[in-house]
């Protein structure tokens, strides 16, 4: 038995990592899942393969492999281009890459993953929590962890993945313009534990310096605020302007 790098174990007994279970009320994501498992299928039998040979091949379990194709599992974009290869299609399963990318994030937040993926301009405003876009990953953990009632520990861990992908905007080129401005009560308050702000506060440092980013902070002081109705966020891309609102710290923000 051994342990790769996305977290799951290789081997007969291979376990599922927390975060790409199928959501079942996500009917429409569901439909994507199972035709990429099909597909999947098609391809290991037209190779000659058993579920278990491939999964001897790519060093994953067979009990994987049989999840992946019944559409019961969500597969990472790694294991579709070890497969794509071992069965010999040519890209034809890689290319389904995307659609899988976008089933990861929970039904509730995938309108907004596309629209941060098409801004070139997004402004945000918040004041509960760093913005998810800024989040280090223990302290979006911790927020999503402190939630009432409690989230079950794979969709913290599901809605943790899909919140650290959306970051990639901060690795687009060209570089969208990035506007943040943060209560100043948001970088005092000590979710997750001190030593969790501490790193969170040096990650704002760091994106800060980012020539396309502004991080602003709103003074406790104040005595007007025209912010004070709750959380906003405001994305442009080249056709339209969308504003969407929040005003939950561990929901979809």
């Amino acid at each position: 038995m051994s342990r790769v790098d996305d977290g799951t174990e290789r081997g007969n007994d291979a376990v599922d990592e927390p975060g790409w279970e199928v959501d079942p009320n996500d009917e429409s994501g569901a439909a994507v899942v199972a035709a990429v498992g099909r597909q999947i299928k098609t391809w290991r039998e037209a190779a000659g393969l058993r579920a278990g040979e491939l999964g001897a091949l790519l060093g994953y379990g067979e009990d994987l492999i049989y999840k992946v194709e019944g559409g019961s599992r969500i597969p990472r974009p790694e294991f579709i281009d070890a497969v794509d290869v071992a069965v010999g299609a040519a890209g034809k399963l890689a290319a389904m890459k995307p659609d899988i990318a976008e089933v990861r994030y929970p039904k509730k937040i995938r309108e907004l993953a596309k629209l941060e993926a098409a801004a070139v301009e997004v402004v945000a405003y918040g004041n509960s929590s760093v913005h998810g876009l800024l989040q280090t990953t223990e302290y979006a953990r911790a927020l999503f962890s402190m939630r009432q009632p409690a989230y079950p520990q794979e969709e913290i861990e599901r809605g943790v993945a899909a919140r650290m992908a959306r970051q990639a905007i901060f690795e687009r080129s060209p570089a969208p313009t990035l506007g943040f401005v943060l209560e100043e009560v948001v970088l005092r308050r000590p979710l997750g534990g001190k030593m969790v702000l501490r790193r969170q506060l040096e990650h704002l440092l760091s994106v800060g310096e980012l020539r396309n980013v502004t991080v602003q902070v709103m003074p406790m002081g104040l005595e007007e605020h025209a912010g004070i109705d709750g959380e906003i966020q405001v994305l442009r891309s080249h056709l339209i302007w969308a504003a969407r609102y929040s005003v939950s710290h561990g929901g979809d923000r």
